[in-house]
């Protein structure tokens, strides 16, 4: 029988140990490219005032995410985690190169109707009259996703969709993921959290910001892969 509960105890574990391994948890706020990165990895990001409530105590993590998956891509972790933070000169940013900022962006719009953006998460791109009207919604996106505390783990290995990082990433969010499982639901997100205005339903029945893997089973055997990973830092 799969012990979820025993499962997120020991995710949580190894994450403990690899926050002692980096010295503590980064904000995206406080990061820049000069910094030691790894070519590649996983992050998992926490949030203030989302806590763990079965699993243990302290923050609860509310999305996990790679890159560069597809084969021949030359995305590095860096990359892909200055993405999610946007520019760094007046925290600005481009939501349609982060699946991350377009989930926030939507919530923090439904959550508050001034930041309403019709455009926001349309298209592959779009004109710079469209980009300046949704600026401001930009800048509340980089505001609120650069004071997320976050981890990465440096998995190295060549980008494909069955490559480790994947393996790490696909599994960690389906045991993290409150909408994969067919119990009762386990360190539940807060009344007050943001994702709840996500008009995305698979954040608001997940309690992550992620929209994939959100609904698959784990493999538990990953936790030994993870806890490998970690221990040869």
């Amino acid at each position: 029988m799969i012990n979820r509960l025993d499962h997120l105890g020991r995710l949580y574990g190894l994450l403990d140990i690899l926050d002692s391994k980096l010295g503590g948890k980064r904000r995206l706020s406080d990061c820049d490219g000069r910094m030691k990165w790894p070519v590649r990895g996983v992050y998992f990001f926490f949030e203030r005032g989302e806590l763990r409530s079965d699993s243990g105590t302290g923050l609860r993590v509310v999305r996990v995410g790679t890159h560069g998956v597809s084969a021949g891509s030359r995305s590095s972790l860096w990359r892909r985690l200055a993405q999610h933070r946007g520019n760094r000169d007046g925290l600005a940013g481009n939501h349609r190169g982060s699946v991350f900022r377009v989930l926030i962006g939507a919530a923090l719009s439904a959550r508050d109707r001034e930041l309403e953006t019709p455009t926001w998460g349309h298209g592959q791109s779009a004109p710079r009259a469209v980009r300046d009207a949704e600026e401001k919604l930009e800048r509340a996106v980089s505001a609120y996703i650069g004071v997320m505390p976050f981890l990465w783990l440096k998995i190295d290995d060549d980008p494909s969709p069955t490559s480790l990082r994947a393996y790490v990433e696909r599994n960690s969010i389906a045991l993290l993921s409150n909408a994969s499982c067919s119990s009762a639901p386990l360190d539940s997100a807060s009344e007050q959290w943001l994702g709840r205005d996500c008009p995305n339903v698979k954040v608001v029945e997940s309690g992550l910001w992620n929209q994939r893997n959100v609904g698959d089973r784990y493999d538990s055997e990953f936790l030994q892969v993870f806890g490998a990973k970690i221990a040869s830092i």
